[in-house]
């Protein structure tokens, strides 16, 4: 079975983004192996200075490139990335394993961005929008389009 990981930085504390993402990743157990990583975000001050920031970034990168997943198709979620549409995306995901891979790998880095050396690493750069939104949603929002690109291979009619 395809494993699926999602990394992301911090952990959910209100109930309905808690009660959204366990639905989410109840339902990607149907379709896949599934597991959600919580890393913690470094701690900076109130007004961090630019290089302040960058050693934040580089001690959570430090953490992310360890609990990537060997051998897997490695995706963080960046403005800078790729916008693609939910069927794009399931094509996109098929692709990948189609390509061999037995695993692909997720990133929702921290409020503060994502290190240069994990965007490095990565196979892809995925966007999605120009619009901001709180980590918190995006999260709930990566998890409903990879359940929905599953569900698209699948066949199922949950993407109308």
């Amino acid at each position: 079975m395809f494993s699926i990981t999602l990394i992301t930085m911090g952990k959910l504390k209100e109930k309905f983004y808690l009660s959204a993402a366990e639905e989410y990743c109840k339902r990607l157990k149907g379709y896949c192996d599934f597991q959600l990583l919580e890393l913690p975000e470094y701690r900076l001050p109130d007004n961090p200075s630019a290089s302040e920031i960058e050693a934040g970034l580089k001690k959570e990168g430090a953490e992310i490139l360890s609990r990537i997943p060997k051998g897997s198709w490695f995706c963080i979620l960046t403005p800078e990335g790729k916008t693609l549409s939910s069927e794009a995306f399931a094509d996109k995901l098929k692709e990948v394993k189609l390509s061999g891979k037995s695993s692909a790998c997720f990133l929702i880095g921290s409020s503060f961005g994502i290190c240069k050396d994990v965007k490095a690493k990565a196979d892809f750069k995925l966007s999605m929008g120009s619009m901001t939104f709180p980590h918190h949603l995006a999260r709930i929002m990566v998890l409903e389009q990879i359940y929905r690109a599953e569900a698209i291979q699948a066949g199922s009619k949950y993407h109308k």
